[in-house]
């Protein structure tokens, strides 16, 4: 919706009969002239980078074209953020402000407000960074009949990995998908996201769901189960699923946290319900998936040692490849699923700060 001025001139001329439409006896010749400065909304970086628990801000300013001032004065200027979702067809409302008025929603309550550094800024800023927060964010401004908008995108540092249940592969729909990865200190991953960690060399062969509800997986090394030796590396594409009948494992992005990853260093081994009572007797909590991933991507914990994790599985971080210790490659070394009641390993504890 651009202000434009028309001017309509109704013309009485008898018209040829048209080809396509017999009844259509006269023709109407609309003249349209643009008039005043137009509204211009523009975003400095269309990309602004920044972490869990973070602070940040996502530019946007307005101007009308040909002139200097911010706005007109003839009409209040109300700023809308939503954030876009993935079919494009739906938006979610972030913050809205129109004069003194100001009104944020859902999770971004209490954490949102305008920068307003000039009379023309209407840049966002988002407090204590979530990882949901990830995505892409419209502004719009509006005065009277006029508006325009930009589009920002927010990206977390983070790392994505892929997750599958107790039960074993392919056993999660969208839904249990999502809370599983909620319940490891994670989100399910975007498209984005899995692009991003496929070029910095995931290659995983089972397909998981992504947060738009497609399912996908990354191969940087074809090979026969996976695709065939022939193919090219890249991110497959199983397309869109059934959200409650179709199961698969599930790719979850998690980002740093505030807090301390560790070992627990204890004089025995333990059964999985031990390692629990030893965290929370260290004045902690048993690690979760999501965690120690963080912790061995983004702050390049290393070590050997097999430990017990909320979910039951038991893995161990390997940052320095060494011999006994992940020889070809740095990974989250997965051992499994163990017996609970009867396996004996380490555990690895998280304390979060205050």
């Amino acid at each position: 919706m651009k202000t434009l001025l028309f001017l309509v001139l109704i013309s009485a001329c008898w018209a040829e009969p048209h080809p396509g439409n017999s009844s259509l006896e006269h023709e109407r010749i609309v003249h349209i002239q643009e008039n005043g400065p137009r509204l211009l909304v523009v975003a400095e970086q269309a990309k602004i980078f920044s972490h869990r628990g973070g602070n940040v801000t996502l530019p946007c300013k307005f101007y009308h074209e040909h002139t200097s001032t911010a706005g007109s004065g003839t009409h209040k200027i109300r700023v809308k953020w939503t954030k876009l979702t993935y079919d494009y067809l739906k938006e979610l409302d972030v913050f809205v402000a129109m004069g003194h008025h100001r009104k944020s929603y859902g999770s971004y309550q209490g954490r949102v407000s305008l920068r307003e550094s000039s009379e023309n800024d209407a840049s966002l800023v988002i407090t204590n960074i979530r990882l949901e927060d990830y995505g892409r964010y419209k502004c719009e401004v509006i005065e009277g009949l006029e508006d325009d908008t930009a589009v920002v995108t927010l990206n977390l540092e983070g790392v994505v990995f892929p997750y599958s249940p107790r039960l074993g592969r392919y056993n999660l729909n969208f839904h249990e998908a999502q809370r599983a990865c909620a319940e490891q200190d994670s989100v399910m991953a975007s498209f984005d996201q899995l692009y991003d960690a496929w070029r910095s060399g995931l290659d995983w062969c089972n397909a998981g769901w992504l947060s738009d509800g497609s399912v996908q997986y990354p191969i940087t090394k074809p090979r026969e189960p996976c695709g065939g030796r022939n193919t090219v590396p890249g991110v497959r594409n199983y397309g869109f699923w059934d959200k409650d009948k179709s199961r698969y494992d599930v790719f979850c992005f998690t980002s740093n946290f505030n807090g301390r990853f560790y070992y627990l260093i204890h004089p025995t081994k333990l059964t999985y319900d031990e390692a629990v009572q030893a965290c929370l007797k260290d004045g902690s909590h048993i690690a979760k998936v999501g965690q120690i991933f963080a912790a061995w991507k983004l702050l390049g914990y290393d070590r050997c040692d097999a430990g017990w994790l909320a979910d039951g599985s038991v893995r161990y971080p390997i940052s320095r490849p060494r011999k006994r210790c992940s020889p070809s490659e740095a990974a989250v070394r997965f051992v499994g699923f163990p017996d609970k009641k009867h396996k004996l390993y380490g555990v690895y504890c998280f304390r979060a700060y205050n």
